[in-house]
């Protein structure tokens, strides 16, 4: 779940994380020119796009209420168990669709708690790395979650590397060039689902492959509340029209029962915000 930022006294648009892959599917679609190329193989990755935080739909089914807000946790202050729920799950709800999806969700699962592999500087708000911040008493079970995501990658490599089909999608560089992309779909989308339109400001995205072997800065800029200018442009044509669906929300009660939350949601008119990126 995620809960934008909003002017004092205004309700907040609230992002299920299906509807945040939504968006980042929508990137996915768009995504390569004859600068950048396009997702390759199309189908398994999309699929992983589409899906990389699939293990979040029995969460936001009825979310938490965050006490210091009173509104549904934001992603990174989620509690740690459910949050390492989710991370299980999803590499799990991808492998049983195609192990090379299983593949990229669980390094993506690893690598929210290891700095994206280093090839992300964007920092979820609420945090200051860009990491997910481990209280000690959590730290056995996470290293735990950690070390079975990387057995699972390898099993997973063994299994690719056996077909002939698959074989070279499990070359490092072509294999973190689909990582890559999935980082920039899923933290470009982040920048405007967490943050109400005047709070966006300038934001550089690092590492977005143009190719296996090649990547490149992205620097996004507010040309307005709804346009934003990207340079160098990553997408198809000169400009992409973007459609998040979500609800808008305000602080629920102090004594509210929170086993209530998800229906509450559920029944609030559904909404939208629409962006248009263009190139610089």
């Amino acid at each position: 779940m995620i809960t934008q930022t909003a002017p004092a006294g205004e309700a907040h648009f609230v992002i299920t994380m299906a509807e945040h892959m939504n968006l980042c599917s929508q990137m996915a679609r768009a995504f390569g020119n004859d600068q950048f190329e396009r997702l390759d193989p199309y189908q398994e990755v999309l699929h992983l796009v589409e899906n990389h935080d699939r293990g979040w739909d029995e969460y936001d089914a009825n979310p938490g209420l965050d006490p210091e807000t009173q509104l549904p946790y934001i992603i990174s202050r989620t509690p740690t168990l459910d949050n390492m729920k989710t991370n299980r799950v999803s590499p799990e709800v991808n492998e049983a669709h195609h192990p090379y999806c299983g593949l990229l969700s669980s390094m993506h699962s690893w690598g929210l708690y290891n700095r994206r592999y280093g090839f992300s500087q964007f920092v979820v708000r609420a945090r200051t790395t860009t990491s997910i911040t481990v209280k000690n008493v959590y730290q056995p079970q996470v290293d735990a979650l950690l070390a079975d995501e990387l057995a699972r990658q390898s099993r997973l490599k063994a299994k690719l590397a056996k077909d002939p089909t698959t074989r070279s999608w499990i070359d490092e560089p072509h294999l973190f060039q689909n990582y890559k992309q999935l980082q920039f779909f899923d933290t470009l989308s982040l920048y405007f689902h967490l943050y109400h339109a005047s709070e966006r400001g300038d934001e550089t995205y690092i590492h977005v492959p143009l190719s296996a072997e090649a990547d490149c800065n992205v620097t996004v800029k507010k040309v307005n509340e709804r346009v934003y200018s990207l340079d160098p442009f990553p997408f198809a044509n000169d400009r992409l029209q973007l459609v998040c669906r979500g609800r808008y929300a305000k602080p629920f009660p102090i004594d509210f029962d929170q086993s209530r939350v998800g229906a509450v949601l559920k029944s609030l008119p559904a909404d939208m915000q629409t962006y248009e990126l263009m190139a610089a």
